[in-house]
């Protein structure tokens, strides 16, 4: 069906019609909210919000821009106004039993954060590659800039809106579209902790994720390490504790794997990056979900593990225990 009949359909009340006149925006939409807010549930709700704002709206929409562009339009300003005005969640205490965490490096200011899963990404990309787009490292920064800027930025360098475009979704000039992407673009270069990782699913990507299985589930403390860049970095939001440095990760990765405290892994992936469902094995034998790891690699090493807590993993499809081995 073509889109002006889907869209006449529509506008006379046909929830159907609006469905299919929506349907293939839907996860690229989750997935731009997701970048501008940085949380996976904030995302699914902004989705619903704009959907909802543009059912309510269609009479109003004059077809001057795609359905596309107009949908976008309706998204990037419902998630303003999020950012503007949601009080962020305050950091939550140490909260894993029997293990008492070494003294932290520094302390995050974006506990917030949320992984994704690749399974939901789409949409098209450009500027960056799909991956680069949607790297924690990536979102991360965006979290740390302005609102607008953050908006700019997303629809010109990695969605590939002409300025112009830009500039009527955020009733603004095209002047201030290209001075808010100038400013941005300094300030991620300012924020975004690079890295070079091998391309997903590769021969060294494969390599280094067998490794660290390997590694973290027979609690080779030696081993792991050795998997460790110089400079890796451990956080874990929403607790803000962050640990930077070899020797520190070195006493955090101890801490955890003390006591004979033993995981398996189940791999998954989230954000472009490998991840791993943790499931520390208990005296009933039972796997007992901990959390979600995500790794961020450089060359053939592991620059960055990322924890986030065991909420997310049904977002991944992972079951909340593993049965007796």
């Amino acid at each position: 069906m073509m889109t002006g009949e889907l869209m006449a359909r529509a506008r006379a009340g046909d929830g159907d019609a609006f469905r299919q006149l929506t349907q293939p925006f839907r996860r690229e939409l989750q997935v731009h909210c997701y970048r501008m807010l940085g949380s996976f549930q904030d995302a699914e709700d902004a989705l619903q919000d704009t959907l909802l704002a543009a059912w309510q709206a269609l009479d109003g929409f004059q077809e001057r821009a795609s359905v596309r562009t107009w949908l976008y339009r309706i998204a990037t300003n419902r998630c303003l106004n999020l950012r503007r005005t949601a009080s962020r969640r305050p950091a939550k205490q140490w909260d894993i039993p029997q293990v008492e965490p070494p003294e932290p490096t520094g302390l995050g200011e974006i506990v917030w954060l949320q992984p994704f899963p690749d399974t939901m990404l789409a949409g098209p990309e450009a500027g960056y590659e799909q991956r680069e787009a949607v790297s924690l490292a990536f979102v991360t920064a965006l979290q740390l800039l302005p609102p607008r800027q953050v908006a700019v930025l997303i629809l010109r360098d990695v969605l590939d809106f002409q300025a112009a475009e830009v500039a009527d979704m955020l009733d603004a000039t095209v002047d201030s579209v290209h001075s808010a992407l100038k400013r941005a673009r300094a300030g991620l270069r300012q924020r975004l902790r690079e890295s070079d990782p091998p391309p997903p699913d590769s021969p060294a990507e494969r390599a280094i994720v067998a490794a660290f299985t390997r590694a973290w589930t027979a609690a080779d403390l030696t081993a792991l390490v050795e998997l460790l860049t110089d400079d890796v970095f451990i956080s874990m939001p929403p607790m803000p504790l962050e640990y930077e440095g070899r020797e520190v990760a070195a006493r955090f990765c101890a801490a955890i794997l003390a006591g004979g405290r033993r995981f398996d892994l189940v791999p998954t992936r989230a954000n472009g990056q490998p991840a791993f469902g943790t499931y520390l094995r208990g005296a009933d034998g039972l796997g007992h979900g901990t959390g979600l790891y995500v790794l961020t690699l450089s060359g053939d090493r592991i620059s960055a593990m990322t924890r986030f807590e065991n909420s997310a993993l049904a977002w991944f499809g992972l079951p909340r225990s593993l049965p007796n081995r």
